[in-house]
This record gives C-alpha cells, sequence and structure tokens, in this order.
C-alpha cells in the first residue's frame, strides 16, 4: 500500500530532516512511526501526503508514484496533520460537502458516510453551525470525519489521539480496524507509546531522521515495553 525507498528530505542551510528512509506499509496493516519531536515524523508524513517536495527517494502509494502520478495518489489517500486546517466560515457540513465534491463522492453514499461517521461521533447536531463556534475537540472530529468518508486506501494521521477523548479515541481504532479489513493501511505517527504497543502491526523508531529499528511489534518489544525499548534505544549510540 506504501512503498518508501531511500527517501531524504534537507531544509534550508542544510538541516537534514529525515536521512535515507526506506519502509513498506501492507494492505491491512496499521503501521506505527515513532520518535521524539523534531526526529522527522511529520517531515514523512507530509512527504507522503503530497504537500511537501522531498529531495531524494520514492514514494509509491497504492502502485501510484507521488511525484508522477500525484493526484491519483492523493486520490488514494486521506492525510490528517496534528493541527489540521478547517475554514471557520463553513458549516460542519458545508465543509464535508466541499471534500466530498474534492473527492468525487458520489451523493447517496456521501449522505450515508456523514450519517454513519458523525452519528459515531455525536456531531450530527451540530453540522449546521459554523465551525468557527466548534470547540477543539469537536473540530479534530470533524477533520476525522473529513478523512473517514474519502474511504482511503492509506490514512495518514500525525498524532491522531492527542486531545481526542477516551470515546472518541476507541471509535477512531475501530474504524481503522474496518478499513484495514477492507484492504486498507493507517500510517500514523504518535509519541503515545501504549497506543502504539496496543493498536499497530509493525512499528519503526526514528531518531534525528534516520530509521533505527522496524519490525512486527511483537518482535521490537519481546519481553520488556516499547517504553523501554525506546528509551533504550534513546539512549544509545544511534544517530
Amino acid at each position: 500500500m506504501l512503498r518508501i525507498e531511500h527517501f531524504s528530505k534537507t531544509y534550508s542551510k542544510g538541516v537534514k530532516a529525515v536521512d535515507d528512509l526506506s519502509l513498506h506499509i501492507a494492505p491491512g496493516e496499521i503501521f506505527g512511526f515513532i520518535g521524539h519531536n523534531g526526529a522527522g515524523k511529520t517531515t514523512t508524513l507530509r512527504a507522503v501526503a503530497g504537500v511537501m517536495d522531498f529531495d531524494q527517494g520514492t514514494i509509491i502509494i497504492d502502485g501510484h508514484d507521488i511525484r508522477t502520478d500525484t493526484l491519483a495518489a492523493k486520490k488514494a489517500t486521506a492525510f490528517l496533520p496534528d493541527n489540521p486546517d478547517l475554514y471557520d466560515f463553513l458549516t460542519g457540513i458545508q465543509f464535508l460537502n466541499f471534500i466530498g465534491d474534492i473527492y468525487q463522492i458520489p451523493g447517496d453514499a456521501r449522505r450515508n458516510l456523514i450519517e454513519k461517521y458523525a452519528g459515531a461521533f455525536q456531531l450530527t447536531g451540530n453540522l449546521g453551525s459554523p465551525i468557527g463556534s466548534y470547540s477543539h475537540g469537536m473540530k479534530q472530529k470533524l477533520a476525522l470525519i473529513s478523512a473517514l468518508i474519502r474511504r482511503p486506501r492509506l490514512l495518514l494521521l500525525d498524532e491522531p489521539f492527542v486531545g481526542l477523548d477516551p470515546t472518541a479515541a476507541h471509535l477512531l481504532k475501530q474504524f481503522w480496524a474496518e478499513l484495514c479489513q477492507e484492504g486498507g493501511s493507517v500510517f500514523f505517527s504518535t509519541h503515545v507509546l501504549e497506543v502504539a504497543e496496543k493498536l499497530c502491526h509493525r512499528i519503526a523508531i526514528i531518531k534525528q531522521g534516520r530509521l533505527i529499528r522496524m519490525g512486527s511489534t511483537a518482535e521490537l518489544v519481546g519481553d520488556s515495553t516499547l517504553e523501554d525499548l525506546f528509551l533504550e534505544l534513546e539512549g544509545d549510540g544511534h544517530g
């Protein structure tokens, strides 16, 4: 579903945010991307989403190269940054219909999907109100609904659980499982290690732009916890 080969990104003044990253995500897989702030997680997700150019490497989404077949790659993807931009002057339903128009979601399917996800996140009664009147948590739920109604092949999320209440977080995990059962994949960054340990089929740990460990959650954790492993790797000479 996602193939990243030898991806590197250098910012101005020669700061290398990501250095020669390669990883593959299979259909049906939930893949966690772990590292401290500034490790290169967000840079990688933004490049995969097609909102940031990069220096070297290849990124293929569901068979489409993000550089040469950008539209098809983006159509297969839904990306939620850690602080998504919403249009405060639109109502919730106007925003969801705007997304539906961009992604060419047919009318009946669109209505059913909005009803399903807005009902689950208890946002139906607020869809007629301007987004500017929403709380932070409501905005986050609306952004999640806008991603889920696209039925993406690849769902990309940057720190998706920050600020979500426990009920919404539980629902999101259920919807991820549903998406994976249909052959889609989830690629998300987090620093909440317990979440990654419970949810992910595989995990990659990145430090100072370089991949330092990758494997199945069971393999990486072994007899300890992900937190133990993370602290051990952070403390040794990698990087």
